[in-house]
């Protein structure tokens, strides 16, 4: 488990492509600290660590998470927000995130609003019943707050130290983000399925 609150942008340094997988090696201030076999939030996705060489660890990414992700797109060079589990005795910042991306949303739109930034989507309008105006978001990691909700679109307001301290900061018109959305939400839409 998760909470969106990022704690480290990470740099990709080289991407394999082994079969119908993605091995990427990532470098990040927080990388020399993990441990072989731990789930790190990488853009809000779970990966485990499965190589650690100094500053870089090494996680794969296989077909399943390549089809749900935008992960087939990443490239050397580019930033992965970074995240450690949570620690069940600390506050939860956040929301609850899984690391269990739902789908993809592409941006539309971005815009600086008086120091701050205003970001627009567009998703699947076969997730329209997972979320809500106010509700929470994970936007490649990131735990964000949604609003302007329609039935394909919503918007994100990003503040200035979110902004410069994430890779949201490359994200641009055109290009996709990893959505999972509200846990509860989910469990609630189920529940309402199971009793019809």
């Amino acid at each position: 488990m998760f909470t969106g609150i990022i704690e480290s942008a990470g740099e990709i340094k080289q991407v394999i492509v082994a079969g119908s997988n993605r091995v990427f090696w990532i470098a990040s201030d927080i990388s020399a600290s993990l441990k072989i076999d731990q789930s790190i939030s990488h853009d809000g996705v779970c990966l485990t660590v499965e190589e650690i060489k100094q500053d870089m660890h090494r996680v794969t990414a296989i077909e399943e998470t390549l089809k749900k992700t935008n992960l087939e797109n990443w490239k050397e060079g580019g930033l992965v927000n970074l995240e450690r589990s949570m620690l069940m005795n600390g506050r939860l910042d956040g929301h609850i995130v899984q690391g269990h991306v739902d789908t993809t949303a592409i941006c539309t739109n971005r815009k600086e609003s008086n120091g701050s930034w205003e970001f627009q989507f567009e998703f699947s309008k076969k997730f329209s019943h997972l979320i809500i105006e106010k509700g929470s978001i994970s936007l490649n990691g990131i735990s964000l707050t949604v609003f302007d909700v329609k039935k394909k679109t919503f918007r994100v307001a990003i503040i200035p130290y979110t902004f410069e301290h994430t890779s949201i900061k490359n994200l641009f018109p055109g290009e996709k983000a990893n959505i999972e959305f509200d846990l509860v939400g989910k469990y609630i839409k189920r529940i309402m399925n199971s009793a019809n």
